[in-house]
């Protein structure tokens, strides 16, 4: 079994805002991506863009916060809070979005697909 990752480009650096998000449609699945600024230093993260209590594709819209050290997203519909390195819903141990591998390659911002 190979556990080297296939990375595709999302979009260009200069795409994203600082501690904002933006929905990508990768292998008809939206995917939200995020590059939020930490103690001066840009960190990127992507997740499901499917808020699974709202039920519905709008978490690249939601509000980026701080809770207990992690860094989460705010849904805009019903204000649960998931974890950006987990996808652990904070406010709902049942729930959980999927969460990938971005990075950053020159100026393209990239994400791991299986």
């Amino acid at each position: 079994m190979s556990t080297e990752q296939n990375w595709t480009d999302i979009c260009h650096l200069n795409d994203l805002v600082d501690n904002s998000g933006v929905c990508a449609l990768v292998k008809e699945q939206q995917v939200a991506i995020f590059k939020v600024l930490e103690k001066g230093q840009a960190h990127f993260y992507a997740i499901s863009n499917w808020d699974p209590i709202g039920k519905a594709n709008v978490l690249y819209r939601g509000l980026i916060g701080s809770v207990a050290g992690k860094t989460v997203i705010i849904s805009p519909l019903y204000k649960q809070r998931y974890c950006l390195t987990s996808g652990e819903c904070l406010d709902d141990e049942a729930r959980k979005v999927s969460v990938y591998d971005v990075r950053v390659e020159g100026d393209k911002v990239q994400l791991a697909v299986a």
